[in-house]
């Protein structure tokens, strides 16, 4: 019997195998070939997978590994014209990936430009290009055509960014002004643990090659420098002057945040309320800017038309309107300041108002798509953005879930016409919160838990009062009549950071999220994609690879039991009420980022009075996996390094020469070359992961 159940299994078994390929593959065509005409929405996931292949990559790729992928994604582009219709689209998205891979390592080489390699103090000189605020709340400036005391032409950086502590003097150079300062300037920060945020990397394609700050005030070489983008540059900084001038305090920094991208004058407890109720997209120039603004002075345009019968009932009102919008729209881009998220937001509200022009309905994927190809192509590195990923994640899915909506059966429930305005807001509200609630947490550790209510409660008047406000006072300012804008416009903001403040005051309103690991949103995005572009029953697969990446997240997620800082100068144990750090201030932004990426929502001083250390400041010690590390600090240091020695390894912020024998030493030397470390328990001892091996050999790396 068993024979005779298992002999024809097992001859049958092997050419089964052997034809699941050929079925699977089969399969796939035959579900690509259903779906024929839908599949352009598909073009900037694919081509997304090539840049995130680029980014991926421990070392840096070769440049003619970079050409072979430009090779390649022409030739598969060429082979789809010849091949059968029914493998087309499988070899264009396997040119999509090889593009993708070729157009992010070309960005990355084109904008190559000097950094500094090591710490300097002396003087330096250079022309004023941006004015905002550093992470403490000091005026800063981003700099070009700089000259530094003591480092070559060749070696010189081609941007630099200082922040302005100093007293007295110029604080805020005028945009175009050449200034001169004594600063203390160092390279772009490596990651303040293995896996962080590379900053680096954020600067190097902003060509920033040193960060550094000044304690002297600045002292103005010559005047402003003409050049267009230096003088909408100086408008757009009047702008936000007079604005502050007419509302002031935080209602009047709020205005010049969300008209001219000058957050400057907010101040950080308005901003950390607006971040904790989930409201500090209303600041950004975003989608939600750029549309209300379109939107509103292309529905003023069309009504104005419309009262006029000769010009309604001969001319295209609509087309016309949507090219005023549009040019409104590109003027509101330049006195923002054009920054990545508002280009994102101009080019997805040109993609919608063009498809007007063009009689092509206006919100739909396509438009999505082709609005994020453009983006892609022009600024690859942005897909490893926050505000890429989030605004581009509302958007699709916004979409998706409103046409769903449009296309339900006839007789299925509709609400009431009365009612349709305020559930399309709460839907919206709701679809762009879970859409956009992963990348913001994973990005910025932390959940608004009354996000929800908050939006609800301010987003609608940001559409119904403060932008046609602001249009409003914007056409009445050259008739001295601004104010009848402006003073509607400051009760809708008052409103919004009223309701900010009382949201993030309420109990539990953060929950604090620790960092995912590096699959996770991949995970999510491509999942979310799958569900929202498939079509048939078969998207509901796309839910497996969100279920995992979730569980990733919340169950895989293993924090370091050791935290030591590139400087040698801070160190953070993990304790039983959560990691506990070496010194209760200095180093504030290594200190918070490992808060943050633990989901720990401890301030600095809290954390240093948690158990966790033991031993007097100046020698803490901690154990990991049998292992003692000991922090050694302050003067007589040199005199405690034998004794700590014979405990175990030894960490020490500065230059140490003559180690004693056989002792493990974490100098600062050492240090510099590893970049922070992170030691996890293992089998035979701790083991140790540094920034730079995580961070890989890659061009703003080395």
């Amino acid at each position: 019997m068993g024979l005779l159940l298992t002999g024809p299994v097992t001859l049958r078994r092997p050419a089964r195998l052997a034809r699941m390929p050929a079925r699977a593959m089969s399969a796939l065509l035959t579900a690509v070939e259903a779906r024929r005409g839908h599949l352009f929405p598909w073009t900037p996931v694919f081509l997304s997978l090539g840049i995130g292949l680029y980014f991926a990559q421990a070392t840096e790729p070769a440049v003619w590994a970079l050409w072979a992928c430009a090779g390649a994604a022409a030739g598969l582009a060429l082979a789809a014209r010849r091949v059968p219709e029914l493998w087309a689209p499988v070899l264009i998205a396997l040119a999509l990936v090889a593009g993708g891979t070729a157009l992010a390592g070309a960005r990355a080489h084109l904008v190559a430009a000097p950094k500094l390699d090591h710490r300097v103090y002396g003087a330096l000189e250079g022309r004023v290009l941006v004015l905002d605020r550093s992470i403490s709340d000091a005026p800063r400036i981003t700099l070009d055509r700089v000259w530094i005391e003591r480092v070559p032409p060749g070696e010189t950086p081609r941007r630099l960014r200082v922040a302005l502590h100093g007293e007295g003097g110029v604080m805020a150079p005028p945009p175009g002004a050449r200034i001169a300062m004594m600063a203390h300037l160092s390279p772009p920060s490596a990651p303040a643990e293995p896996g962080g945020f590379d900053f680096r990397r954020h600067a190097w394609f902003q060509q920033i090659g040193a960060v550094g700050y000044a304690n002297s005030p600045a002292v103005t070489l010559s005047a402003p420098e003409g050049g267009a983008t230096l003088l909408v540059h100086r408008m757009r900084m009047a702008l936000s002057g007079a604005l502050r001038a007419r509302l002031p305090g935080d209602q009047g920094a709020f205005a010049a945040a969300i008209l001219t991208g000058d957050r400057s004058a907010m101040s950080r407890d308005t901003i950390q309320a607006l971040r904790d109720s989930n409201l500090a997209h209303l600041l950004a120039i975003s989608g939600l800017h750029m549309g209300l603004l379109t939107g509103v002075v292309f529905t003023a345009l069309r009504f104005a038309l419309a009262l006029w019968p000769r010009l309604a009932l001969r001319l295209p009102t609509k087309k016309i309107a949507a090219a005023g919008a549009l040019a409104v729209g590109a003027v509101y881009l330049a006195l923002s300041g054009g920054n990545v998220a508002t280009e994102r937001a101009f080019i997805m509200v040109a993609v919608v108002l063009g498809a007007v022009m063009a009689d092509r309905r206006a919100l739909t994927l396509r438009a999505v798509a082709l609005a994020a190809l453009i983006v892609l192509v022009l600024t690859p590195e942005s897909l490893t953005g926050a505000g890429f990923q989030m605004s581009f994640a509302a958007t699709t899915a916004l979409i998706a879930v409103f046409a769903a909506l449009r296309d339900r059966p006839a007789d299925r429930w509709r609400p009431p016409s009365w009612a349709q305005g305020a559930l399309a807001v709460v839907i919206s509200s709701a679809v762009a919160g879970a859409a956009t609630a992963p990348f913001g947490a994973a990005h910025f550790n932390q959940v608004s838990q009354f996000g929800l209510l908050a939006n609800l409660a301010s987003v609608p008047l940001m559409g119904l009062l403060v932008m046609p406000a602001a249009v409003a006072a914007a056409c009445l300012a050259p008739f001295g009549l601004a104010g009848l804008g402006l003073e509607p416009m400051r009760w809708g903001i008052a409103w919004i950071l009223w309701v900010a403040e009382r949201v993030a005051a309420l109990d539990g309103a953060v929950w604090p999220v620790p960092a995912p690991g590096p699959a996770v949103l991949p995970l999510i995005a491509l999942g979310a994609l799958f569900v929202m572009l498939w079509t048939g029953r078969a998207r509901a697969l796309g839910l497996v690879p969100v279920v995992v990446a979730f569980a990733l997240w919340t169950t895989a997620a293993e924090r370091p039991a050791l935290l030591i800082a590139e400087s040698g100068g801070l160190m953070g144990a993990m304790g039983p009420e959560g990691r506990a750090l070496s010194k209760p201030s200095g180093e504030g932004f290594v200190a918070l980022s490992w808060l943050e990426n633990d989901g720990d929502g401890a301030d600095q001083a809290g954390a240093f009075a948690r158990p966790g250390l033991t031993g007097a400041r100046g020698a803490q010690e901690a154990v990991v996996a049998g292992q003692r590390v000991t922090l050694i600090t302050g003067r007589g240091w040199a005199d405690r390094i034998a004794s700590a020695c014979a405990q175990g390894w030894v960490v020490v912020p500065q230059y140490v020469d003559d180690p004693p024998a056989g002792c493990r030493i974490f100098e600062r030397a050492a240090l510099a070359r590893t970049g922070a470390l992170a030691l996890f328990p293992g089998a035979d001892g701790p083991r140790i992961v540094t920034a730079r091996a995580r961070a890989g050999d890659r061009l703003w790396a080395q």
